[in-house]
């Protein structure tokens, strides 16, 4: 789903030889709600993304960037959200771990959960992985609940079948968190 320029078409549909493939889809989440070094929250999630190709992750698709108000406290910056489907050699653990030095050159820092951040990069699916893979549940234990990650994912795969069931459009249409995210222009 390369464009000539080298970019990844943005809403691009996940195909592999013209057939949808979701059952092996590798999800992750982008979010951010602290600018950090950057001149914003877009330019930070572009620059993560230019990353991921360096820690062996190939993004296949991708979504727009959606607005949403921070959660759980909604006086704190809002928050822009995408998600990608990628390739990887990496098992998840070793997807976890790159994701993790990603977010750290990004100026990510652990400290009072759900505070503002520079960039927080979840691994919502790997494939039909289901369980917890000492201590790595997959798929990601609150995605289905949060339309920010939902919504995202349903304009690039909207029939995506989470594990507990549901379609990436239908979790995306009642999902109780982030109920305000919308794309963002």
């Amino acid at each position: 789903m390369e464009k000539d320029s080298g970019e990844i078409d943005v809403r691009a549909s996940v195909e592999i030889d013209g057939a949808p493939d979701l059952d092996s889809a590798v999800i992750v989440a982008l979010g951010c709600n602290d600018k950090g070094a950057w001149a914003d929250c877009r330019e930070a999630l572009e620059a993560a993304l230019a990353r991921f190709r360096a820690e062996g992750i190939d993004v296949v698709a991708r979504s727009s960037w959606w607005r949403s108000a921070a959660w759980p406290d909604p006086t704190d910056p809002p928050f822009l959200n995408g998600v990608v489907i990628v390739r990887t050699e990496h098992p998840p653990h070793a997807l976890m771990a790159a994701l993790g030095r990603i977010e750290e050159a990004f100026g990510r820092r652990r400290g009072v959960a759900n505070a503002p951040r520079t960039l927080d990069l979840d691994l919502i699916a790997y494939g039909r992985t289901a369980g917890d893979l000492d201590g790595l549940i997959l798929p990601h234990p609150r995605a289905a609940d949060r339309r920010f990650v939902m919504g995202p994912l349903a304009e690039i795969a909207p029939a995506w079948r989470h594990p507990a069931g549901g379609t990436a459009a239908t979790l995306a249409a009642r999902a109780p968190v982030g109920v305000d995210a919308t794309p963002s222009p």
